[in-house]
């Protein structure tokens, strides 16, 4: 038997009901907010600093500070993250190491004129001394560190 036209363009789709299972009876649904809460508790050896903290960790520090802009959705400053832990680490009291999230501390990004994420500035004695913009080997940040030690 052949099908008209008319009965193609008039069939329906058929229809699927789904439904919202709890996590606790489905394996990969718990798997997957055990994986969220592993993310939530990772640790930086660099500490964080916001528009309300930046005077007192950033400016009125006694040492020079490396300060990294950064925001969670950006690629290239998930790729300096772990240098940026690494400095902090390799310079103990020497230096002092903060990531500024550029999306929850807008204003200390805008006075600064952070226009391109990751940008790292170094400070001394309350005054911008550098800035490296971009995701760069670890050489140029100690480079640029190094300078002002």
């Amino acid at each position: 038997m052949a099908t008209s036209r008319s009965s193609i363009s008039n069939a329906r789709a058929p229809t699927h009901r789904v439904t919202a299972r709890p996590a606790s009876s489905s394996l990969k649904t718990h798997r997957r907010s055990l994986l969220c809460r592993a993310e939530d508790t990772q640790t930086s050896a660099a500490n964080v600093v916001t528009d309300a903290t930046f005077e007192e960790l950033v400016l009125k520090s006694p040492v020079p500070v490396l300060v990294d802009f950064w925001a969670p959705w950006c690629g290239p400053c998930r790729m300096i993250a772990p240098l940026i832990d690494e400095i902090s680490n390799e310079y103990g009291d020497k230096l002092r190491a903060l990531k500024l999230n550029t999306d929850e501390s807008p204003s200390v990004a805008t006075e600064y004129g952070i226009r391109s994420i990751p940008t790292v500035m170094i400070f001394k004695d309350g005054a911008k001394l550098d800035t490296v913009i971009g995701a760069v080997p670890k050489s140029t940040l100690v480079n640029a560190i190094e300078k002002y030690l």
